[in-house]
């Protein structure tokens, strides 16, 4: 894979890029906001590392601009900071996956390589929800009168509900889906975005269904 490092702490951007270079991938490394932005904009790669606290430009701002393109490249924050409301703002901004400083490498690349299994097993680009449609490079779910705003991370936990389709899909698996593997996150958040996202698609036919002991699953039609 092409990899685009963004870590403005330069032993840990040089220990990264040679472990990741080690593995087979090539790496693009910066270390400022600012060109991290201009260098994605204009340059391809397959999955983004990104540091949130840097100069220019923080990787918060760095991601929303990202997102706001509907550039769904995979991304992995990395973050000195461990409160949790920090952790939520970044998946919210669009990121897929998190790890909090200090970490041990070897669980970045294990990351690194669970987003790669993700990216080879979609080859769907949207999927038939009764009268809605859910595209899913980048996410956005439409009807026959437009597109629909729907926040990202619900739109996430709707395509996780699609594969496989009608089948049950449980609070982990979905908390997974919306907040990245191996995220501490409770499964009651879950519930939320569930509730939320009923209410969006009742209007539309559109259903989910609790399947007791097993999760959650889609039902189109009456």
């Amino acid at each position: 894979m092409r990899i685009t490092l963004i870590e403005d702490t330069e032993s840990l951007r040089k220990g990264l890029t040679y472990r990741l270079e080690d593995e087979g991938h090539v790496v693009d490394a910066l270390a400022d906001g600012l060109d991290a932005d201009d260098f994605l904009r204009h340059e391809r790669s397959d999955l983004v590392i990104l540091d949130i606290n840097l100069p220019g430009q923080s990787g918060l701002e760095v991601l929303r601009a990202l997102r706001r393109r509907a550039d769904p490249r995979p991304v992995i924050l990395l973050t000195a900071r461990g409160e949790t409301e920090d952790r939520v703002a970044g998946l919210d901004a669009g990121a897929d996956d998190y790890l909090v400083k200090p970490f041990a490498i070897d669980e970045l690349l294990a990351r690194v390589r669970a987003l790669a299994r993700r990216g080879t097993q979609a080859p769907t680009r949207s999927v038939a929800l009764g009268p809605l449609v859910l595209e899913l490079e980048p996410l956005q779910l439409s009807s026959e009168a437009g597109p629909l705003d729907v926040p990202r991370r619900e739109l996430m936990l709707l395509a996780a509900l699609t594969r496989p389709p009608g089948s049950a899909v449980s609070k982990g698996q979905l908390l997974d889906a919306v907040y990245g593997t191996g995220t501490d996150a409770d499964e009651k958040v879950i519930e939320v975005y569930v509730s939320r996202l009923r209410k969006r698609l009742r209007p539309h036919g559109v259903s989910i269904t609790v399947r007791r002991g097993i999760g959650y699953a889609l039902e189109t039609g009456p």
